[in-house]
Formats: structure tokens, C-alpha cells, sequence
């Protein structure tokens, strides 16, 4: 009988994207590194749960979930989350960062000094530049002033941010530009928490650290994991929770937060043989016949 694993998410390091699973084990992924797999047959996605204890109902979870859990394990989750202001007496200091994802596509937000990057490689972000860093609470107040001010939101579906990385511009001048535009009106701004130290405009390109330099432009994303479906494929690039899978079809996304609460076994074909959305790309990148 096949060994069965369970996924617990994929993580950056500075080495690249890494695979968890259930018990400690990591998976480093590499350019080119085959990513195979299929969800066991007569298979039911169970919820994971929350804060690291397991769900006491054993609930069952729809396959589309990138949260995969159940609706009182999620409040639970939320309820001690700091984007959910569930935690306000934080004591760690907090960046304010700009982030941008695509053409158009500028958000704010916020992530605990200690983490250094690790928040922005995780939400996908193509380039990014801190603000400031300061106090939790001067750190919300002025990630809601550029909100209320300048209309940046503070979250982007990643459907949207998928749908852009096919025609993404070529220079890191070009794609710093719009943050550089964001930046300046934020600065500019009046109302900034006097506890909150401003940081000089410095953008990090992320092009290189996902692999999508010169990568195939994928064509569509998979929707959902299915009992009995199977995926197996080269990876070419990476970015936030997102493996871009050369498969025999064409380049196919993979948002790995679907594959938690499932048991997953070797995959016996190399087909995708899960639902996959097609991209609305420009005609220059489409393709006919794929999947």
C-alpha cells in the first residue's frame, strides 16, 4: 500500500520555496524538481484545524477552501490573528510595506520587523518597499491612512495577482514604478503616527527569487483537488503559495493551500487530472488546445 502524506503548506526559505508536510518532514523544490502527486481515491478532505490543535469535529471541508478549515476553526484561527486586529497589545515592532503584485495591482500592509521578507514572498509579491516600522497599533494607523487617502487596499484575490504574471514588465525600474508613485503621495501625506520611523524608498525585486524570468507564461489554475485526480509536472516558478507546474497541457498553477487536509499518494499518470480555470491572457499568450 502506498505511503499517504498529508501537505501542511508550502514556506520560504532562503534557499528557495519549500514544501511542508504533516510530522516535519520538508520538501526543498528546485527549478526543474518534478512535483507529483494524487489525492487518494474515496478520499474526503478533512478540516486542519486551528493555532496547531487539531479539529474536534473532524470536519469535512470543501476542495475549493484555500483556508481548509471548518467554519468554527477558522474564527478560532482569525480571532488570534493580527490582520483580524485580534491581537492589539503586540509588543514586537511592525513594517508598513507597499506591494506590488502587476500592472495596477499596489497594496498596503503590514508584517512584524523579525520577519524580514518572509510575509512578502509568501503573498506573491513581484517588488515591494517598507515605509516605516514602528508600534502595532502606529502601524494599523498608517496602513488605514493610505487606505482612507490614497485608496490602496490592503489585500488583492490571488486570482488577480496569477492573471498578471504572464505580462509582467521586463525591468525592475519598470516594475518598482508604480510603488515608487504610491510611495511618494504616502509621504507626502500629513497624519503619521509620530511613533512610526519612515524608511527611505529601497525596492526589492522578488522576479528572480520566484523563477518567472523568462518562465512559460501559465494558461489557467487549479480549482480544486478531487478525490482520485492527480497532478504531476516540472516546476519553473513560484511565487507566494503558487507552484507553476510544466505539465504535458501547458504551464498550470497550483495554489498548495488546496492540497492541505487531503491524503495525497504517488501519482500513477502524469496528467492533470483536476479542474483547471483558464486564464483571460492577451492573445499574444494564448494558446489552443491545452488540457
Amino acid at each position: 500500500m502506498a505511503q499517504v502524506w498529508k501537505c501542511s503548506g508550502l514556506r520560504w526559505s532562503a534557499q528557495g520555496p519549500v514544501l511542508t508536510w504533516d510530522g516535519g518532514r520538508r520538501s526543498l523544490l528546485s527549478w526543474g524538481k518534478r512535483v507529483s502527486f494524487e489525492v487518494a481515491a474515496g478520499g474526503v478532505r478533512q478540516c486542519v484545524g486551528a493555532r496547531g490543535h487539531p479539529c474536534p469535529l473532524r470536519a469535512g471541508v470543501s476542495g475549493r477552501s484555500t483556508g481548509a478549515r471548518c467554519e468554527e476553526c477558522a474564527r478560532l484561527d482569525r480571532a488570534h490573528s493580527v490582520a483580524a486586529d485580534g491581537i492589539a497589545d503586540d509588543p514586537r515592532p511592525y513594517h508598513v510595506y507597499l506591494a506590488w503584485f502587476g500592472p495596477g495591482l499596489v497594496k498596503v500592509g503590514i508584517t512584524a520587523v523579525e520577519r524580514g521578507p518572509a510575509r512578502l514572498l509568501e503573498q506573491g509579491a513581484v517588488c515591494f518597499t517598507w515605509l516605516g516600522a514602528g508600534p502595532l497599533m502606529a502601524a494599523r494607523r498608517t496602513e488605514e491612512l493610505l487606505r482612507a487617502a490614497l485608496r490602496v487596499p490592503d489585500r488583492i484575490p490571488y486570482a488577480e495577482k496569477r492573471a498578471v504574471r504572464a505580462v509582467l514588465p521586463e525591468t525592475e525600474e519598470e516594475r518598482a514604478a508604480e510603488i515608487r508613485e504610491v510611495y511618494g503621495k504616502a509621504v507626502r501625506l500629513g497624519g503619521w503616527p509620530e511613533s512610526l520611523t519612515p524608511e527611505p524608498f529601497r525596492p526589492v525585486d522578488h522576479v528572480r527569487a520566484f523563477g518567472l524570468a523568462g518562465a512559460p507564461a501559465a494558461l489557467g489554475e487549479v480549482r480544486e483537488l478531487v478525490a482520485g485526480g492527480s497532478l504531476s509536472g516540472e516546476l519553473v516558478a513560484a511565487a507566494g503559495p503558487d507552484l507553476h507546474l510544466a505539465a504535458p497541457g501547458g504551464v498550470v498553477v497550483l495554489d498548495t493551500r488546496l492540497m492541505r487536509g487531503w491524503e495525497l499518494v504517488p501519482a500513477a499518470s502524469g496528467e492533470v487530472a483536476f479542474p483547471v480555470r483558464h486564464f483571460e491572457l492577451p492573445a499574444d499568450h494564448r494558446q489552443e488546445g491545452l488540457f
